[in-house]
């Protein structure tokens, strides 16, 4: 099957696009997108690899769903739209970014110049229908996203994982955290924010150092 995403990441998945489950995950993402509203628009469902070459890659952010509502979604996991408002979860991102690093929270939830930087901001789904969270979970984009990590672990080193909630915590558990800096804590919706173990986690600081201490550059959170 002919899928074209940013040509490290063609290399490395050009398997899963041959393996059984994956025509039929784009039959059932054809369908969906034919006959129901969906997100993200489907240019940008491969946005997360093509914003973030596999070579390029230092931070990997683990996402579950894409945002389900109208114009939010793009592609790249917590991030939304240029003139989009932050929805809760990211309000709490940039939260903590502020109080750990000093940095202003911006106007724009557009995390986009993470991505350049080296960011894989990968949700374990990459599409969703409109205001359904979860309704394209199960399909095969799991087992898809599985392997992208896979590739990660085990072929580069040094990389930072942030799994952020139980979610994104076992599915990074395929992580050989013996070569990377694996970082856990509560997911930063406010439902678990609020209750401790996001704020004060200091993720991103601990993340730039880690990079910096591998002689990487650091990541302009």
């Amino acid at each position: 099957m002919k899928v074209v995403i940013e040509p490290s990441w063609q290399q490395r998945l050009q398997a899963e696009f041959e393996k059984p489950y994956f025509p039929q995950l784009a039959e059932f993402v054809r369908l969906e997108y034919t006959t129901h509203r969906c997100y993200p628009p489907g240019k940008l469902i491969f946005n997360a690899f093509d914003k973030c070459p596999f070579d390029q890659t230092k931070v990997v952010i683990l996402g579950q769903d894409p945002y389900h509502g109208e114009g939010q979604a793009n592609g790249l996991s917590f991030s939304v739209n240029d003139g989009i408002t932050k929805p809760p979860s990211l309000v709490n991102i940039f939260k903590e970014i502020q109080e750990d690093l000093g940095i202003p929270v911006p106007k724009s939830g557009n995390l986009e110049r993470w991505a350049v930087q080296g960011v894989l901001l990968l949700n374990a789904t990459l599409t969703v229908r409109a205001n359904q969270a979860g309704s394209h979970q199960n399909k095969g984009w799991e087992t898809f996203t599985d392997a992208a990590i896979q590739h990660l672990s085990d072929e580069k080193e040094n990389l930072v994982f942030m799994l952020w909630g139980a979610y994104a915590q076992k599915k990074g558990a395929i992580i050989d955290g013996s070569k990377h800096l694996v970082l856990k804590a509560k997911h930063p919706s406010p439902m678990a924010a609020n209750y401790g173990g996001w704020f004060g986690t200091r993720h991103f600081s601990q993340a730039n150092a880690y990079l910096q201490s591998k002689g990487l550059e650091e990541i302009e959170w």
